[in-house]
């Protein structure tokens, strides 16, 4: 009887977990005028695909970036951008081409954090079907799953907003820092040079000039 149960329980659990999610998180540092690609391949039409990036460091905090599908047609663009966030179905399977561009940049690097994630359905023939009276306790399990699906991408979500408001927030601080120190550089330079023309003023006002010797 145990054994019946576990089994049910099992059989539950496998029909509710019917997407698997291939995703790709990397943190990758672009040079001035680079441009750089990196893909996801949608296996069937109508698949959701989820972009996101946020620019952590480097210039004015922007990137261009584009996505193509596998026709080389646009599905996404923008310049100049900070951060996005962007979820679409796809219309073509195959590969995905997901690009960044700092070609608008002459000196600075960037480093940009980035998100890629696919979701694949599996086919239901290759489900062992649940018995009928777990039918109930699958409509109430998969709302479960769906819920936490749900919380942990808005966690998810939060954490990268925060890590890159936080990166920003310490490259201003240390932009700052910077400028504080060769202001104060700037500032002593000017008070050592002040100091020695006066000396020089003095020593000039007060010398007596030499007269003419009889």
């Amino acid at each position: 009887m145990k054994h019946s149960t576990l089994s049910a329980g099992v059989g539950v659990v496998i029909a509710c977990i019917a997407v698997i999610t291939d995703a790709t998180t990397l943190t990758y540092r672009m040079q001035p005028h680079e441009r750089a690609c990196f893909y996801a391949e949608a296996k069937t039409v109508g698949e959701k695909m989820a972009f996101y990036f946020a620019v952590q460091s480097g210039g004015a905090f922007d990137i261009d970036y584009d996505v193509t599908d596998p026709g080389a047609h646009p599905v996404l663009m923008g310049d100049r951008e900070r951060q996005g966030d962007y979820v679409f179905s796809a219309q073509k399977a195959g590969e995905y081409a997901f690009c960044f561009s700092n070609t608008m940049s002459t000196f600075a690097e960037k480093v940009v954090d980035f998100d890629i994630s696919v979701e694949h359905e599996i086919q239901q023939g290759s489900l062992k079907p649940a018995p009928k009276n777990t039918m109930d306790k699958d409509s109430a399990m998969e709302e479960s799953l769906r819920k936490l699906g749900d919380s942990l991408y808005s966690v998810q979500r939060q954490q990268k907003f925060f890590r890159t408001r936080e990166n920003r927030n310490f490259d201003t601080v240390k932009s700052t820092e910077g400028r504080v120190f060769w202001a104060a550089v700037a500032k002593s330079l000017m008070v050592v040079f002040m100091a020695v023309l006066q000396v020089y003023v003095v020593r000039t006002f007060f010398r007596s000039p030499k007269g003419p010797r009889i």
